[in-house]
């Protein structure tokens, strides 16, 4: 029977039930990768399969906008004296196609490999943790950062070229690409005003003519002066060099410093802040992580952080409380180096060049180059979070697979691909499970903390009243009871 002290406890909050504390395991038999005594099982194929399914996708939508860019585009009517179309026809190009895509393509998975391969997982792996689990980390990081470009890329080709062909719009050289039939103009006249007088026809040219008109013999420069919106160079510079730049910013914290979210109305933390490359291992008792003042906190939450000796001093020499929550606070976060800063805005000032080349080529119109570029942006932002944390509070990290039970279809009512079918369970031993998990859902069926270590002895609070209690830090465990009969 449970002891009558912790059955109100119990009864008063409406959760499942508190979990068990068995012996704590050795090394040898705890998932180093989840948390949980059982070893993680490998891999689902489903959920491998789930991701080739994703690449056949990006696959098809790549080979489709490549088609879109080789076949002809609608040609929209156009004037003989419109002065904007009137621009010389420059060849070569500042950067050709062939140029665009190594520098918005090629060079960015390079650089993502060099990346995930060389720097992750990054100095927060603590000693003695597996090879094949970095292996996994890095493998994994390189196949998010990929498949973030693919998509990135992918939605910028088939958008641009779609939309190239739909409109058809003249570019500032077409005249020169042209080659207009200037002795038959009467024959191709479809709107505007003319009058029927030959001796005195190109005093009437504010009438517009049919692309019939164009005499030259090479289609494929004819059809491609009918591209001019969007501009094609500026959407895939900036949907793979911005793309680059969020990933390089990620990797290495580069960003603006921000204070880490504050605990909620209900009192617990926000444990998003546990930013170790393997955050379950921090909790094995007998590996060292960090210090208290390091950047791989388990909270970095202003009531989480450890008391130094420093506050001591502080509140023996009456500094105000809040004083100390601003001391504190400046201790949470600092400004990158401006070398890592100047690296990672590299491929966006990159992408900036090439589409500023498209304007000084006679190549697209001013808006042309603008609306294109705003399509690459859009779609490297998404995709970029869509498979990455945010920069500001994920410590460079992607997010983890999908579980095996939605690795294709969640269903209604789900929020969250990570998680298994039954309600608020999150699959056990995964290696990318954030520690934010333990604070929304401290007790639900495969949390993590089925199975975990015993608490430390001295962590423990009011042993009298068959409570076992873990200190601030963890609130995962706050007011949990053993389960033990009498």
């Amino acid at each position: 029977m449970l002891d009558d002290s912790i059955r109100p406890l119990i009864d008063s909050r409406s959760i499942s039930p508190a979990p068990t504390f068995p012996t704590r395991t050795t090394m040898d038999t705890l998932d180093l990768s989840g948390g949980s005594g059982v070893r993680r099982k490998k891999l689902s194929w489903v959920v491998g399969l789930s991701y080739i399914v994703d690449w056949v996708i990006l696959a098809a939508v790549g080979a489709v906008g490549y088609v879109l860019g080789h076949i002809e585009p609608n040609k929209r009517p156009f004037s003989l004296d419109d002065r904007n179309i009137a621009f010389p026809y420059t060849d070569p190009e500042t950067v050709p196609v062939w140029l665009a895509v190594v520098i918005s393509v090629m060079f960015p998975i390079v650089i993502i490999a060099i990346i995930s391969l060389v720097f992750v997982p990054g100095a927060t792996v603590p000693q003695g943790t597996p090879k094949k689990l970095i292996w996994q980390r890095k493998l994994w990081e390189l196949h998010a950062g990929w498949l973030g470009l693919a998509l990135s890329i992918c939605c910028s080709w088939i958008i641009t070229n779609g939309m190239k062909n739909l409109f058809g719009k003249p570019r500032p050289d077409l005249l020169a690409r042209c080659q207009p039939d200037l002795v038959n103009v009467a024959d191709y006249i479809i709107g505007g005003f003319f009058r029927n007088d030959t001796s005195r026809a190109f005093e009437n040219v504010g009438f517009l003519v049919s692309p019939k008109i164009c005499q030259n013999k090479n289609r494929a420069v004819l059809d491609d002066g009918f591209r001019s919106y969007p501009s094609g160079h500026s959407s895939s510079a900036s949907a793979g060099l911005v793309y680059l730049s969020l990933f390089i910013a990620s990797k290495f914290a580069i960003t603006i410093p921000t204070l880490a979210a504050t605990a909620s109305s209900s009192g617990s933390t926000d444990a998003s802040g546990a930013f170790a490359a393997f955050p379950s291992r921090t909790r094995v008792p007998s590996v060292k992580v960090s210090g208290p003042d390091s950047y791989e906190l388990s909270t970095r939450t202003q009531s989480g952080l450890t008391t130094t000796p420093t506050e001591y001093a502080l509140g023996s020499k009456g500094v105000s409380k809040q004083n100390q929550k601003i001391f504190a606070a400046r201790r949470q976060a600092a400004s990158p180096p401006l070398y890592l800063l100047a690296i990672a805005v590299i491929p966006f000032f990159a992408s900036i060049f090439i589409a500023g080349s498209r304007w000084w080529d006679y190549r697209h119109h001013a808006f042309d180059i603008l609306f294109g570029y705003v399509i690459g942006l859009v779609g490297a932002i998404f995709s970029f979070r869509y498979y990455h944390l945010p920069i500001s509070r994920g410590a460079g990290w992607a997010w983890g697979p999908r579980s095996h039970d939605k690795a294709f279809w969640a269903g209604v009512g789900s929020y969250s691909y990570a998680t298994d079918h039954v309600r608020g369970q999150y699959r056990s031993g995964d290696e990318e499970e954030a520690l934010s998990v333990h604070a929304h859902q401290p007790y639900g069926q495969g949390s993590g903390l089925q199975n975990r270590p015993e608490p430390p002895i001295a962590s423990r609070k009011g042993q009298g009243a068959g409570i076992e209690l873990r200190d601030d830090q963890d609130t995962a465990y706050s007011g949990a009871s053993t389960g033990r009969e009498n």
